[in-house]
């Protein structure tokens, strides 16, 4: 066997080697006591897992997709989540700015190891509009500012060298600390109108729980409930 075949090999046998830790026993989820609509679940979950000590709880993978179909995902941070839908931020002239101004619809995915739940959202985005996004930057770290104030109008772009980097947040930092209530041209709060919701509990003896919320104004608080197959 060649040495590239041994070294296949030992990644396959890593890869089955691997499990997951979860933090003791897995939380039970019985789908009878579901709400009738998703928000009170997320926001339940969400702090469940920040008191497990679950790390960046509040991060989640955004998937878009621009004009040609071709889906793009990267992992962002959730800034809130009320009855108008699930908040992000990020630059519009960024790849996924650009993704959702040519197609407006995206899906979101949360993943907690420690209680061994999963939670994915999706549906129509929008802007929430110049004042929201001002004031969303307003309430982000200076550090978050200072790389917003650097990247705006170039995040995504081609970057000449590292040193070029260096100097942009050397002044954006400079900036921030002078003007704490600067903003960023094109920094943007978007929403996410969710038309599906689905709820994932991982079972020890693999009879996970998935409960699925589909947009239904006709129904009790607007959604439709329902089980899936693991």
């Amino acid at each position: 066997m060649s040495d590239d075949q041994d070294e296949a090999e030992a990644f396959r046998t890593l890869l089955r080697g691997l499990r997951v830790p979860h933090a003791g026993d897995l939380p039970v989820f019985d789908p009878d006591t579901a709400p009738d609509a998703p928000l009170p679940l997320f926001r339940r979950w969400l702090r469940e897992a920040a008191e497990s000590g679950e790390p960046g709880p509040h991060t989640m993978s955004l998937a878009t997709a621009g004009a040609d179909g071709r889906p793009s995902q990267r992992t962002v941070m959730l800034h809130d989540a009320d009855e108008r839908g699930w908040h992000f931020g990020t630059h519009r002239t960024s790849r996924k700015g650009r993704e959702l101004t040519e197609n407006p619809y995206a899906s979101l995915a949360f993943h907690w190891m420690r209680p061994g739940r999963q939670v994915r959202v999706s549906g129509r985005v929008r802007e929430a509009g110049p004042e929201a996004s001002a004031a969303d930057l307003r309430g982000r770290s200076p550090a978050a500012l200072a790389a917003a104030l650097a990247g705006s109008g170039r995040q995504s772009e081609t970057l000449g060298s590292y040193e070029e980097l260096l100097r942009a947040f050397e002044a954006a930092y400079e900036r921030a600390g002078r003007e704490p209530d600067a903003t960023a041209p094109t920094w943007t709060l978007y929403v996410l109108e969710a038309d599906e919701v689905e709820f994932y509990q991982e079972e020890a003896r693999r009879r996970h729980v998935r409960v699925r919320y589909l947009r239904a104004p006709e129904e009790p608080g607007g959604w439709r409930r329902e089980l899936l197959w693991p």
